[in-house]
């Protein structure tokens, strides 16, 4: 012992470490390196203590390991145990899909050329209809393939999006366009969910989450095509598994060899090189990888969907999941709850009563105010009222705060409509007015599944809400609301203004002019009163520009119209009483002239025939 209490460092002769290189005799175990006192630097080659550097340039030796089982000076090694990784079976669905990769791998590359056909650079053509006719008759094949039978309501998903197909070829507003193509797509995700799962126990929130999930996880899935298509050759074995692999390699060398015949050829001939010039000209090379490129991602989305739904990776148990305690909900909601029924009071007392006389303004100044802010309040009712019976435990003060809630949110969706059409009233109709009265009779109907909801935890809130929304928008979407909007604001265009409103004619000729095809049956019959026809001489000068337009790679003669803008065509601008009529014919007349068999869409032709 030395004088800190440690043994010395070297007079420890059963402890001796052997030469460096030198390996002990076979089942002997090698000695421990003593560690020497702190402070103390031991020999070169030694191992150092924690926390010392050893000298600079060298790499200190490592100590040895104990054979397992063996007694060490900290006690004896315990042995290694081997864990067995756990996998997670393959579902019968996946194992269907690699089985018929040949048919279904094939089969999604035809419905995605399938789709390149109907949907390439045509949003709302004759052909959507029949693409989503034949989507479903593809899905249903596939599940037939996968083994997944087809349940008895999904009818009302087929249905719901076959007849969104049939809106969307019947309008030509935008906005419609792109909530039913946006709707489809949800219908399209619920149907397939419902398909491939036992959805009954599932919530709202969670049918929610997995309608999310189900798209962006499908993206995970982007390596399934070439992964499958090697399980299924390696299945095949000799039988035919090096066909595809030999058409690849014939075509990687046939490729560049036709290029390079084809421009020998050109060479050699000056009408063969004009004629393949004209040829790709009008081939379009933009539209060859727009084609191609539309043909590979809808190949892909629609493989990888299938392979994402086919893992079930979604759990079909119904998950009691913890609540917390009802106390905090009841803290958040009740003032917020004394606050609306202050508010709902001061609504019915003043807006629907008008029991308070305004000195400093009228009714309908007073209710042009707020309805939008009150539409936010009333979708954040609406959540919080999910939220509080969801997530908490259940207490009868918290389902009676909820409920009180719900009730002044009803008061709100009053005021807030009410504000809505006296608004209206005063500044007529616009699509985004409409679209809000529309939203609010929705939340009405929303809200009172939510209130069955708080008393019976089995109400089926998620389909409830599916049904109540498609049918709403269903007949917002086929209503068409650019036609009753024209022939509201139309109708008070003159002098004679309907008692309904209390405002001066209707003056906003700008607005009218950005109304879709939709609105022409009801602009025609007015702007035939205000002079527009599209025999006048400025639609003629604009016909006769647009033919010269398109016939000037032909070598067509020039009349001179081309010069003119549209201001010295029709004498105004969009705004003018005198010219706005000419602006919106123009714009059906380039949209009728601009369909072909493909993008044919009923709303532009009888736009057309109706101005004509």
């Amino acid at each position: 012992m030395n004088n800190n209490g440690n043994m010395p460092f070297t007079n420890q002769p059963n402890m001796q470490v052997p030469p460096q290189g030198q390996v002990p005799p076979y089942g002997q175990i090698p000695p421990q390196r003593p560690i020497p006192p702190q402070g103390q630097v031991p020999p070169y080659g030694q191992m150092p203590l924690q926390g010392q550097v050893p000298p600079h340039g060298q790499m200190p030796p490592q100590r040895p390991m104990p054979p397992q089982g063996q007694v060490t000076q900290f006690g004896p090694m315990p042995p290694q145990a081997y864990v067995q990784p756990i996998f997670k079976p393959e579902s019968v669905q996946t194992q269907n899909l690699k089985k018929n990769y040949g048919t279904l791998g094939l089969g999604s590359l035809l419905y995605a050329c399938f789709y390149a056909f109907c949907m390439y650079r045509n949003g709302s053509g004759i052909t959507y209809p029949f693409f989503l006719l034949g989507s479903l008759w593809f899905y249903c094949f596939c599940m037939k393939k996968l083994e997944v039978s087809l349940k008895k309501d999904s009818i009302f998903y087929m249905g719901s999006i076959l007849l969104l197909g049939i809106s969307t070829f019947l309008t030509a507003d935008l906005r419609i366009i792109a909530m039913n193509k946006t709707g489809v797509l949800v219908l399209i995700i619920s149907f397939l969910l419902h398909q491939f799962y036992q959805d009954k126990n599932w919530s709202f929130g969670r049918y929610t989450g997995y309608v999310i999930t189900a798209v962006f996880g499908s993206l995970g899935e982007i390596h399934r095509p070439f992964s499958d298509m090697a399980v299924y050759r390696k299945g095949r074995g000799k039988k035919g598994g090096g066909t595809f692999l030999y058409v690849v390699i014939g075509a990687s060398f046939s490729i560049p060899l036709l290029f390079i015949v084809w421009l020998l050829l050109m060479s050699a001939d000056r009408i063969f090189s004009e004629m393949t010039e004209s040829f790709f000209r009008a081939l379009n090379i933009v539209n060859i990888y727009g084609v191609l490129f539309t043909i590979t991602w809808m190949f892909f989305a629609t493989y990888c969907i299938m392979a994402y739904l086919s893992k079930h990776t979604f759990s079909e148990e119904y998950k009691k999941r913890p609540q917390t305690e009802a106390v905090i909900a009841i803290t958040v909601t009740l003032p917020l709850t004394l606050l609306y029924l202050v508010f709902s009071g001061v609504q019915i007392i003043v807006l629907f009563l008008r029991q308070i006389d305004l000195t400093t303004y009228t009714y309908a100044e007073y209710a042009r105010e707020g309805f939008f802010q009150l539409l936010a309040v009333c979708i954040i009712n609406l959540i919080l009222v999910l939220v509080g019976q969801a997530y908490f435990k259940e207490n009868k003060l918290l389902k009676m705060i909820l409920t009180i809630m719900s009730l002044c949110t009803y008061i709100m969706i009053a005021s807030s409509a009410l504000r809505m059409i006296l608004y209206i009233k005063h500044y007529y109709l616009t699509f985004l007015r409409i679209f809000v009265l529309w939203s609010l009779v929705v939340l009405f109907i929303l809200l009172t599944g939510v209130i069955i909801h708080i008393y019976q935890q089995k109400f089926p809130l998620f389909k409830y809400s599916m049904v109540v929304v498609t049918l709403c928008y269903l007949i917002l979407s086929f209503a068409h609301p650019d036609y009753w909007i024209a022939k509201c604001n139309a109708a008070n265009m003159g002098s004679s203004v309907s008692s309904f409103f209390d405002s001066n004619a209707y003056r906003d000729y700008y607005y009218m002019t950005t109304l879709s095809a939709d609105a022409a049956p009801a602009l025609a019959e007015v702007l035939r009163e205000e002079g527009f026809s599209m025999d006048d001489e400025p639609m003629q000068m604009f016909i006769t520009y647009l033919q010269e337009e398109e016939g000037s790679r032909d070598g067509g003669r020039n009349s001179g119209y081309s010069g003119f803008s549209s201001y010295e065509r029709y004498g105004g601008w969009y705004d003018d009483a005198e010219s706005w009529g000419y602006y919106y014919m123009e714009k059906i007349y380039r949209q009728y002239h601009a369909m072909g068999i493909r993008s044919f869409n009923l709303s532009k032709y009888i736009a057309y025939q109706a101005l004509k």
